[in-house]
């Protein structure tokens, strides 16, 4: 629990001012008939409640109970998404620029990733110098300039001016690794450790200059995976040597020791093992904001690993977590309106939060009709797809589930106590800054559901379609 919790949120939400009776309920709701998108369903008045029996369905909520706070919810802006986004017409870039970040008409976007030059969701591969430059003086962003950074720039401008952004290098420069190449792994040869740690502070410097803030940065994108795309393996060991003895004093030395260095930003699977080694170093540690995770751990079969999130929160609670990536594998156009797709993305966003993440980014958030540009083949869905022949906007439904969180659940809120008392609903609960009180529930089931929704010791009554996710915000 959190005592901390602000005292304007303890206020508005009834922890300094009373129980919660008389409050007004706003349930918005997504259901997979499609007619119903965010939309403001019902409405009630929470009125003293009664024990449910047994036979029941209900969602409890605990305002006096708090924990972590908000970083913020929102997707990656990669070249793939800034080409894409280049061929739309005027109005379908306003489009999709007010759905994400516009707070009130979108979904309200407030975090952001980028790649430090290319990755597979590029056309090509590309470096910012020339080959075999270690002294870095041909270091320049000018491949940005064409595409991804006017759409960062527009970005921040539709989500009212700030966006928290980071980014992510998927490999060194090909001199610089073991494999001589981008692609296929390798790793960092060690002549070239100061000069790759170097490579960040001009990336953020050079942003900087074109009026982009980067508040973080994460190590690598998935240290343990040797892609046939731009990768590089770290160990455990690497990484906590690469962040202490190079990344971390370089970004001091720069004069960006106030930038978030993220470690990890790999899947749940090996995240504890990788929070022992750095963590428990203390001249690593101290330059880890925290913790960057991915869901694909799935990939072999088998459950989401969310309880790993909780005993890296649990065992380095000074440290943050923050899920950095993830998108729904194998494109299919077929399987552009699926639920099933829009479900995994609410099971993940509702354990993860529940177990102690601050943050949720998603991964492109545009692509074309084929899941690209990629230059390898690796195409995935995206909560918004394009059709370069048409110009067409497709909304999957993935976007109003992650509407449902973005929307309702803004920067600076902290989570609060919920559960469900029964499994086919799953639920969690922010109370937010302006005080209102955002819990989403979700209903995966093949059935409808009513059920007591209950904040304290006060209840309103609610009823959930089948494979549906409801918003449930008490003002």
């Amino acid at each position: 629990m959190n005592p901390a919790i602000p005292a304007a949120v303890a206020c508005a939400i009834g922890l300094a001012q009373g129980p919660a009776h008389g409050a007004t309920l706003e349930v918005h709701t997504t259901a997979i008939d499609g007619k119903q998108r965010l939309a403001l369903t019902s409405s009630a008045t929470l009125a003293p409640g009664t024990q449910p029996p047994e036979g029941d369905i209900s969602v409890f909520v605990d305002p006096a109970r708090t924990y972590q706070p908000l970083l913020g919810i929102g997707g990656a802006i990669t070249d793939a998404s800034a080409e894409v986004f280049a061929r739309l017409s005027a109005k379908e870039q306003e489009r999709l620029l007010r759905a994400y970040y516009d707070p009130v008409d979108g979904i309200g976007y407030s975090l952001a990733r980028t790649t430090i030059h290319s990755s597979d969701f590029s056309s090509a591969s590309y470096t910012y110098i020339a080959e075999g430059d270690a002294g870095l003086t041909s270091f320049s962003i000018a491949h940005d300039r064409e595409f991804r950074i006017p759409l960062i720039k527009r970005a921040i401008a539709a989500a009212g001016g700030h966006l928290t952004l980071f980014a992510s290098p998927w490999s060194a420069p090909a001199f610089m690794k073991t494999n001589a190449s981008m692609l296929q792994g390798g790793k960092l040869r060690p002549e070239f450790a100061n000069a790759w740690a170097r490579y960040y502070t001009r990336f953020i410097r050079a942003y900087e200059h074109e009026g982009i803030t980067v508040w973080g940065i994460t190590i690598q994108n998935e240290p343990m995976a040797t892609q046939r795309w731009e990768s590089m393996i770290y160990s455990a060991e690497d990484e906590r040597d690469f962040l202490k003895n190079h990344l971390g004093p370089a970004m001091a030395q720069a004069g960006l020791g106030d930038r978030r260095i993220i470690v990890w930003d790999h899947n749940r699977d090996l995240m504890t093992q990788r929070a022992r080694v750095i963590f428990e170093d203390p001249d690593a540690s101290k330059y880890a904001w925290g913790m960057g995770f991915h869901w694909y751990e799935t990939w072999t079969g088998g459950a989401p690993m969310f309880a790993n999130v909780a005993a890296v929160q649990r065992a380095w609670p000074d440290k943050h977590l923050l899920l950095t990536e993830a998108a729904v594998e194998g494109f299919d156009p077929a399987r552009l309106q699926s639920v099933a797709n829009a479900e995994r993305y609410g099971t993940a966003l509702i354990n993860d939060f529940n177990n102690g993440a601050e943050g949720w980014t998603d991964w492109n958030i545009l692509l074309d009709e084929h899941g690209g540009p990629n230059h390898v083949g690796n195409f995935c869905f995206a909560p918004v797809h394009a059709d370069s022949r048409t110009g067409e906007l497709t909304f999957t439904p993935s976007f109003w589930y992650l509407g449902h969180f973005s929307k309702f659940i803004r920067p600076g809120a902290h989570r609060v106590e919920a559960a469900s008392s029964r499994s086919s609903l799953a639920t969690t609960s922010w109370a937010n800054p302006d005080g209102s009180l955002a819990t989403v529930v979700m209903n995966a089931t093949d059935q409808p559901v009513d059920y007591r929704f209950f904040v304290g010791h006060d209840e309103a009554r609610v009823a959930i379609p089948a494979h549906a996710i409801q918003t449930l915000v008490v003002r």
